[in-house]
């Protein structure tokens, strides 16, 4: 062979890999799957039954993946217990899980099926990303044995783990997350004794994974931002809609946002669950969202993403501590938004300043609404303390919200439509933290992407009238490094309630 063709062939070769693996931006999906289901049984299925059910749902989360592939996605995620659903027991979950090994094995399971034994999902997912040359992600369950005379091993002899995988568009297990939040009900599985921080690199970024309930908290899905610079966060989830501040778009649009990473959100669709709602999310806005409660199909969505995208800086309490509080002599009133107790102040004309304090948090609302509707009240909202309900979190709110009805006992009540628009909003907190997600929801549950921003500052602003009536303007604080400190109280707490629970008929 002569050595001049094939220097040029090898450079012109080292130059297309260098071209493939530097893209500025990606195409990505999210599938918003109908999980089938399986029947309610209080003893376990045979796994063949198990694997029955599994590919069923294997079989439309097939279409999605070649869709997208065929639309030029580079990356699909989808949900949370797509594959096998929810509500199981430690023994009822245990035909459904397969033993996932470490990515480090270096294994395609669509050409080598029976390396770690028989793993058909494992194989199914491969092959799926390998013949459509695309990422796949999926949540699944893992199986890992231990011995029983460990104090730390299950008494059943095994740890059950709520795990995400991912394969490269050659069909390689190139990442493995056990969930570490566990949400209530969860009881099958096992959070791992450690946080696992999982990232891997691709032509077009680096990613990071975690799975619903991790969101809010800092390990692991701060710690990847922080510490390990990721740009685009994977996001399985079965998430059930709690307005006014943690509806599934909503919150997780904001989470992208405060800390400056793109998100690929895929949910569960189950409207009767109150579980809909993905989206494909970026630093500056939405790029893409779905939420439907009034049909029971799964969605695919697809939009481009920068792979490195830029974050800004912001001192959330900059501009609220210069703020000098208006003597107005607005009475405050106390009402409950999911179990916490806000202070608030009502707005009672067509334009205002307010603000409201609760311990060390103050919020300072300017705002115009397009009319002030006799039917409607709004209300703005402080709330800093440690939240105790379905998760133990520490919390610094700011919120501008419709009330559910003119009663103001009603503030904070779960609302999903409102008539009010509003000529411009400024919002702003003296927050204790640096992780604030700004939340912007309109009536019917949509978003309002390109309609605002912040600032350098910390304030929430409109950029233009909202293009529907407002639910709320939010900025939602989380103070993690108080919640190690309320860990003794928690603890009490949990166990206080778990004594109820057995006293209970």
């Amino acid at each position: 062979m002569n050595a001049s063709p094939w220097l040029a062939c090898a450079a012109l070769s080292v130059f297309c890999v260098l071209q493939v693996s530097s893209l500025d931006t990606f195409v990505a999906a999210i599938y918003e799957h109908a999980v089938i289901l399986p029947n309610d049984t209080l003893t376990p299925v045979s796994h063949s039954e198990a694997l029955a059910l599994m590919n069923q749902n294997l079989n439309l989360l097939e279409g999605a993946i070649v869709s997208a592939a065929k639309l030029g996605a580079h990356i699909i995620v989808t949900p949370e217990d797509g594959i096998y659903g929810m509500h199981f027991t430690r023994d009822t979950i245990y035909p459904y899980l397969e033993d996932i090994p470490d990515p480090q094995v270096n294994w395609i399971p669509c050409d080598n099926a029976n390396r770690f034994g028989y793993n058909p999902v494992q194989e199914r997912l491969s092959c799926l990303a390998k013949n459509n040359s695309i990422y796949v992600v999926a949540n699944m369950g893992d199986k890992k044995p231990c011995n029983t005379s460990d104090p730390q091993c299950p008494p059943d002899g095994r740890f059950q783990y709520n795990t995400n995988v991912v394969f490269d568009s050659l069909g390689k297990l190139v990442a493995r997350y056990h969930k570490q939040n566990l949400f209530m009900g969860e009881e099958q599985f096992n959070a791992p004794m450690e946080p696992e921080l999982v990232t891997f690199n691709t032509p077009f970024g680096r990613f990071g994974i975690f799975t619903c309930f991790d969101i809010l908290f800092h390990d692991p899905a701060v710690t990847l931002v922080t510490k390990f610079q990721v740009d685009t966060i994977l996001f399985p989830t079965a998430w059930m809609d709690v307005l006014p501040h943690l509806a599934a778009i909503e919150f997780h649009s904001a989470w992208a946002m405060g800390m400056g990473v793109n998100l690929l959100a895929a949910n569960i669709h189950s409207p009767s669950r109150r579980m809909t709602g993905s989206g494909i999310y970026a630093p500056d806005s939405p790029k893409a969202f779905h939420y439907d409660r009034k049909t029971n199909e799964g969605k695919l969505v697809l939009a481009q993403l920068d792979s490195h995208p830029s974050r800004s800086t912001v001192n959330w309490t900059s501009y609220a501590s210069s703020v000098e509080a208006p003597a107005t002599g607005n009475q405050e009133f106390q009402s409950i938004i999911f179990f916490d107790e806000f202070t608030f102040v009502e707005l009672k004309g067509i334009t205002g300043n307010y603000t409201v304090c609760q311990n060390d948090l103050c919020c300072h609302l300017s705002y115009q609404m397009s009319e002030k509707r006799a039917d409607e009240v709004y209300a703005l909202g402080a709330f800093d303390g440690l939240h105790t309900v379905e998760g133990q979190y520490h919390l610094q709110i700011c919120t501008l919200l419709k009330c559910k009805t003119t009663s103001l006992h009603t503030c904070g009540d779960s609302v999903d439509t409102a008539s009010t628009r509003f000529e411009m909003f400024s919002l702003s907190g003296t927050f204790g933290t640096q992780y604030v997600f700004p939340e912007v929801l309109l009536s019917e549950v949509k978003l309002a992407p390109g309609e605002f921003q912040v600032s350098s500052d910390g304030r929430l602003f409109s950029l233009k009238p909202t293009s529907g009536p407002v639910l709320t303007v939010t900025l939602f604080g989380r103070l993690y490094e108080k919640d190690s400190a309320s860990s003794a109280s928690s603890d009490l707490i949990t166990h206080s309630l778990m004594i109820i629970t057995r006293m209970e008929p």
